[in-house]
């Protein structure tokens, strides 16, 4: 039976390593008495991350939950079990995601080193990086599965536990300044015929946070999207050899004075979603990207940008995603029994 609390309760996907572990971390030192709940795919990373939260918050109630969003099966399960533990849940913060075999579009970096769209281009990586991708055990494009549908799939599967006692429930997704409009299209949304499936995955899950709100505000669960800016973690270090972030990561401390994007640290990239943990849901812009920002001087701070949203193409999607859930929930019934 669930637990009775009167505590908010914290749920992160990707929580044992880079951003998800420092969100976890900042977030207990703004409230110590929540429940955190840390929702992760390798469940030995993620009882060091645990061990490694209480030496610097000794007595925080930290609980694991063995997740892989990149499965329809295990966010089914998982999603029992959260229910099972709570009576409601306060903040989910879908920070889990994948870049799988990134490569360096060398030719767009040469052109864009020497046009005026130098520091965008370093801001947004946009056109810098493709990637192979591949499809799941459950047939879907694994990059879309892990970053986007998994994902909505537990927020579905969890709505019993949100805006409960009247209280408001937060969403919030970990986009990209990357998530681009040109790389999405209704009719491919899983990317499977191009190679940029992450810019588009983050494209997508900015569609579907905008229909979140206009759906279920009126039941006081609230989505938002937070960019964390560029940060040195796992998922950007696999896109080069070691040789070249020793030599290259000098620059970008440089590079940081004129792109405030360059948060680097995994620290600094948590910004706008703890700015997002001491807001009144109800008060934020559903049309807005949080993007977490450090000066050149290491000062940390939010900035707003408003998306590239059509809000018909967001419906259309949102429909599609609502008739994808049913057809797969379907076939893990039917596999279950069958089992």
């Amino acid at each position: 039976m669930a637990a009775l609390s009167a505590r908010r309760v914290v749920l992160v996907t990707g929580a044992n390593s880079g951003i998800g572990l420092a969100l976890c971390d900042r977030i207990l030192s703004e409230d110590d008495q929540i429940h955190l709940c840390m929702a992760c795919r390798n469940m030995q990373k993620a009882e060091a991350a645990k061990s490694e939260l209480l030496l610097s918050h000794p007595g925080a109630d930290i609980n694991l939950l063995k997740l892989d969003v990149g499965n329809v099966d295990s966010v089914i399960k998982g999603a029992k079990e959260i229910r099972q533990r709570y009576q409601h849940l306060d903040y989910l913060y879908l920070n889990a995601g994948i870049m799988p075999n990134p490569r360096f579009n060398l030719k767009a970096f040469l052109n864009g080193l020497f046009s005026r769209k130098i520091f965008s281009m370093f801001a947004t990586a946009d056109g810098l990086l493709t990637q192979e991708d591949w499809l799941s055990d459950d047939g879907l494009q694994q990059v879309f599965m892990t970053n986007v549908f998994g994902h909505f799939l537990l927020i579905r599967n969890l709505e019993a536990l949100f805006s409960r006692s009247g209280c408001t429930s937060q969403v919030i997704w970990t986009s990209s300044s990357n998530a681009s409009k040109s790389t999405f299209s209704l009719t491919d949304y899983q990317h499977s015929q191009g190679q940029e499936s992450y810019s588009s995955s983050k494209y997508a899950t900015d569609l579907l946070s905008v229909c979140l709100n206009k759906h279920y505000n009126n039941k006081g669960l609230f989505s938002s999207v937070v960019c964390p800016g560029f940060v040195l973690t796992n998922l950007t270090f696999n896109i080069f050899p070691p040789i070249f972030w020793t030599i290259i990561t000098p620059i970008m401390w440089l590079i940081r004075i004129f792109t405030n994007s360059f948060t680097l640290s995994p620290y600094n990239g948590t910004e706008a979603m703890v700015w997002l943990f001491t807001q009144k849901p109800e008060s934020l812009d559903p049309m807005v990207k949080y993007h977490s920002c450090t000066s050149g001087v290491g000062n940390n701070y939010v900035a707003t940008y408003k998306m590239d949203i059509d809000i018909e193409t967001a419906e259309v999607f949102y429909q599609e995603i609502l008739t994808l859930e049913n057809k797969m929930t379907t076939k893990s019934q039917i596999t279950g029994d069958n089992s």
